[in-house]
């Protein structure tokens, strides 16, 4: 089983293999190590990866590119809405205020949604691996940017799902990023010493993250992550097209923005043009040739005035790099190094302010396009059983406070329970006092990128007073998992029992695991105290508590445990969540979609490969029986003149009423061309192999009738043959040569346009039946008793030329002889 790596960008992904020999990137079926994501729809079928950007230009509302920004996302979403008018294809909103993109497909009307989208890329991906790999794969770990929220979260895994993949993690980039840095390393210090610090700045197409790491050996603790979710490569593309639009409108009066086509080829050439100013400070030109209303347009640039066009972008990034080193509380001299890594990241400009911020030249000792899809592979390995890799411990941060909120009988409260940098994966255990169901929500607190900072809530139902009226305690148990996504699934009543109830034996035990779970989680656990405000102390310390457990290392804590086994038993009660998703219908359909149209693509496939067969063969066999080097010889001229005609007929159907024929039909047609074209193909092959194949039958013979000439003369090295079998012998080689000649007069007399009166393959068959009968004849063994004089060379010569003889005839007891056999 194998195990993959996905580094899923906004403008391109890679996919990495754990292998014994090490992270391996695959390539796709276009030799490519970078696939684009990007999906495009036809009448037919559907194109992903390089296929579909290569036709952007002729297809362009069917063809969907950066929908990464989408997932998780509402259509009245303000910090995606800008971008979402330059896009070429149409965007509507759904019934719950999703994202619906608007496609032609099938030559059908049909609405995806951005998890959809994601879902068909991921399914080239897996393609793409399995036929590298040769093997299926199923688990996986996908990179997602450490900025996305719990809703985007969801949506990508539920993407996954949708194509088939079990993903084990979903990864920070810039984690991903650290521990493709960190593994390698074999002078990290000691968990005893100081860590070595390392900040990692990762500005990709889309946007700029920026994270600072703890490495010791075996382990990496990530410190603060700082991002700015809409900053990157394509933003500055936008500023230089913006300013070719308003030079190209005063100098050639004509406005790009109004043409699609026609903006999409700038920010095309834009794209190229910011690449060669990273490695050029020259003025560099920019042309492209019949633009719009057949006007070639001509632009120059140099990299100080994409500087200063770009300046705004330039503050937005060294403002993220500072909040990254305030949130690390590292000092810059205590900063080891600071590693770059993304497309963008090469701007000159970019690398002078990662100097000026932290002081530190910028390395680039990772491969800035594939390091977070190794890293993920190097995840995806550690957390699969089949692969054996070095320990390495990972700690990550959530990278937005969490706080929550709940609602009850006396009114409520809130509190934060997770700060921002807070390390994940982390499980909290809150404890209630409450006499009624009451209702828990979460959402963001403070500068967060979405519109509604809501993430969900609980209802944490099957809760009632006790006997005496009371209330009861309620443990609820909190967790940010290891793909980053707050749960709250489970949660526990204690009550109160007599002393010998019969459930006490499974209460002590319930307990006890209870507290396990409490401090023994993958990262420890704490509790929060909160108390109700505008409420009584007393209601405070009996209704509205929220505290610590007992610790059970504390003095007298088994004294405690005791007493409190013999008060209460745990019941779990049931927990009704509402979180926050995009998806609009069940994945169990969309999974059904998805089969359906992987199932129609791989029709497609088949008919367009069954179509270029038969224009392929069409082509190959009329360019044969034209050449007289070629068929043209093995067929009479009206045949020929016949079957060119046929073929001439084949080539304008296929043009026509056979463009869009069914498999079926193509595979028809190739094979009543076949029976024609393939006949002509047979009599050259017989033709040409045929000299070789009757020497071949002749010279057997001759070897034969050598050995029987030397027998005859009282060759000393023959004497031990019977006479019988040497009269038998020459019967055989006199009935094949006959055989032979009468054959070979009728294939001389056979014209090239006519089948032989024999096949190759029956000459074959008459030579084996003769070997086998006449070599037990005359490749008898010598008995050793028998002396044999030297051999004359004239005579060891014939033998030596007698391939088809057995080498047990050749044995003779003279050393020198034996000697020149070896």
């Amino acid at each position: 089983m194998s195990v993959i790596g996905i580094d899923f960008g906004n403008e391109s992904c890679y996919v990495a293999v754990a292998r014994a020999g090490g992270i391996e990137t695959i390539a796709n079926d276009y030799s490519l190590r970078a696939t684009p994501s990007c999906v495009a729809f036809s009448g037919k079928n559907r194109l992903v990866g390089v296929a579909a950007k290569n036709q952007m230009v002729t297809n362009m509302k069917n063809t969907i590119c950066g929908f990464k920004r989408l997932l998780g996302r509402t259509y009245n979403d303000q910090y995606i809405h800008p971008p979402l008018k330059d896009r070429p294809y149409r965007v509507e909103k759904l019934a719950n205020n999703g994202i619906g993109i608007r496609v032609n497909y099938l030559d059908e009307e049909i609405v995806f949604t951005p998890q959809q989208i994601t879902a068909m890329l991921f399914t080239k991906l897996k393609d793409i691996a399995e036929t590298a790999l040769k093997a299926k794969v199923n688990d996986c770990v996908i990179s997602v940017p450490s900025f996305f929220t719990n809703i985007e979260r969801k949506a990508l895994l539920d993407a996954a799902t949708i194509a088939g993949l079990n993903v084990l993690r979903l990864m920070n980039e810039t984690t991903a990023t650290a521990l493709a840095y960190g593994i390698y390393k074999q002078d990290l210090p000691s968990p005893e010493e100081r860590p070595r610090n390392v900040v990692f700045v990762d500005c990709g197409y889309s946007s700029l993250q920026v994270s600072a790491c703890a490495l010791h050996k075996g382990k990496l603790k990530m410190l603060a992550c700082a991002s700015d979710p809409f900053l990157g490569g394509s933003d500055f593309d936008e500023a230089l097209a913006k300013y070719f639009c308003a030079d190209f409108h005063t100098r050639y009066h004509i406005d790009p923005r109004t043409n699609v086509r026609a903006y999409l080829r700038l920010i095309t050439e834009v794209e190229k043009l910011k690449k060669q100013m990273s490695a050029n400070s020259t003025k560099l030109p920019l042309n492209i040739e019949c633009f719009m209303n057949d006007l070639d347009v001509h632009g120059e640039m140099k990299r100080e005035d994409m500087e200063v066009i770009c300046s705004h972008l330039l503050e937005r990034a060294e403002r993220t790099l500072r909040k990254c080193l305030d949130d690390s509380k590292l000092r810059p001299d205590e900063i080891y190094a600071v590693e770059i890594v993304g497309g963008s990241s090469r701007i000159p400009a970019i690398k002078n302010l990662i100097e000026s911020v932290f002081g530190k030249h910028p390395s680039t000792t990772l491969n800035q396009d594939e390091a977070v899809a190794r890293g993920c592979a190097l995840q995806c390995a550690m957390l699969s059983p089949a692969i054996r890799v070095r320990e390495f411990n990972v700690t990550d941060v959530q990278n937005y406070a969490i706080n929550l909120e709940w609602e009850d009988e006396l009114g409520g409260g809130e509190m934060e329970l997770f700060p921002q940098n807070h390390p994940v994966p982390y499980t909290k255990m809150l404890t209630f006092f409450r006499t009624q169901p009451f209702t828990i929500k979460a959402c963001y607190g403070g500068s967060v990128p979405i519109p509604d900072l809501t993430i969900g809530h609980v209802v944490i139902n099957g809760v009632r007073p006790s006997a005496e009226g009371e209330s009861q305690k309620v443990k609820v148990k909190v967790r940010i998992d290891i793909n980053g996504i707050l749960v709250i699934n489970s949660a526990e009543i204690y009550e109160k029992r007599e002393p010998g109830d019969q459930d006490n034996e499974e209460s002590e035990m319930q307990e006890c695991e209870s507290q396990k779970g409490l401090n023994n989680d993958v990262d420890g656990s704490t509790g929060q105290q909160q108390s109700q405000q505008q409420q009584s102390q007393q209601q405070a310390a009996q209704q509205n508590h929220t505290g610590n457990e007992e610790d059970p290392g504390s003095p007298n804590t088994s004294d405690k445990q005791k007493k409190k086994k013999s008060l209460f038993k745990i019941v779990g009660i049931p927990v009704d969540q509402h979180w926050r998703t995009s998806t609009h219908e069940p994945l169990d359909n969309l999974v059904e979609m998805e089969c359906k149209m992987i199932a129609s693509d791989r029709q497609e496939k088949e008919r367009v490969d069954a179509r270029n067969a038969l224009e392929e063969y069409v082509y190959e066999l009329r360019g044969k029986v034209s050449s007289e080097d070629e068929l043209a010889s093995y067929v009479t001229p009206p045949d020929r003149d016949a079957l060119s005609q046929q073929l001439d007929n084949m080539e304008v159907w296929l043009y026509e009423e056979g463009e869009d024929c069914n498999k079926q039909i193509y595979v028809d047609k190739l094979a009543s061309l076949k029976n024609l074209g393939e006949p002509i193909e047979h009599r050259r092959s017989e033709y040409e192999a045929r000299e070789g194949v009757l020497n071949e039958y002749s010279a057997s013979l001759q070897l034969s009738q050598k050995t029987v000439d030397h027998f005859r003369s009282g060759d000393e090295r023959f004497i031990h043959l019977k006479e019988s079998d040497v009269q038998n012998a020459q019967h055989l080689i006199d009935k094949n040569m006959k055989w032979l000649d009468e054959k070979r007069m009728a294939l001389a007399g056979t014209p090239r346009t006519q089948d032989p009166p024999i096949t190759m393959e029956q000459i074959r068959r008459e030579r084996q039946t003769f070997l086998d009968a006449v070599n037990p004849l005359l490749n008898q063994q010598k008995p050793e008793k028998m002396d044999s004089p030297t051999p004359n060379r004239s005579s060891e010569g014939s033998k030596e030329g007698q391939g088809d003889q057995s080498p047990k005839q050749n044995q003779t007891n003279n050393p020198e002889e034996k000697m020149d056999v070896e």
